[in-house]
């Protein structure tokens, strides 16, 4: 029964050891990947972070927004059944006076948005990739659509929508 007992403690001190050795060794590893990831520029440092944040608050500071609300559609499934989708969304653009064009030209804008979504499944518009897919395809057809009608004005500048944030995205 005495040997029984000094073979357990031996197992169990000899796996103590295996198991510290095994914690080190991984310590080391990610140490080292850490540090090799560093030095190649795959992770960024702190100035680079400061850097990025000094762009992006002098892009906010020319960046002006407006919002398409509550845009009720009908869609369909992959089978062919009809669903309702409800839809708001905000343009971000670089032309200070983007609100009264939109607001002024919000039936070509409405009816790009129909067509858009009306050439989507709902299964399509539900994945991450579709809603990406959308979003570039508006901001395209819809700096299109405000080029053409601002051609005569030199003051606005072209292709100024920049993003486009989707606030509701609502199917049912």
């Amino acid at each position: 029964m005495a040997e029984e007992n000094e073979s357990t403690e031996k197992s169990g001190k000899g796996l103590m050891v295996v198991l510290i050795i095994l914690i080190v060794v991984l310590l080391l590893a990610v140490g080292g990947m850490a540090y090799f990831l560093f030095s190649k520029g795959a992770l960024p440092n702190n100035n680079a972070n400061g850097q990025e944040q000094t762009e992006e608050s002098t892009d906010k500071a020319d960046s002006y927004k407006t919002a398409i609300n509550d845009l009720v559609l009908n869609i369909t499934n992959s089978r062919g059944r009809k669903k309702l989708m409800k839809l708001s969304f905000t343009l971000k653009s670089t032309e200070e006076k983007i609100e009264s064009i939109v607001e002024n030209y919000k039936p070509e804008i409405v009816d790009i948005v129909i067509s858009q979504i009306s050439a989507r499944s709902s299964e399509e518009l539900l994945t991450v990739g579709g809603k990406a897919l959308l979003k570039e395809e508006l901001i395209d057809e819809i700096n299109s659509v405000l080029n053409e009608v601002t051609a005569s004005n030199e003051d606005i500048q072209k292709d100024s929508i920049k993003n486009l944030y989707f606030t509701t995205f609502v199917i049912k």
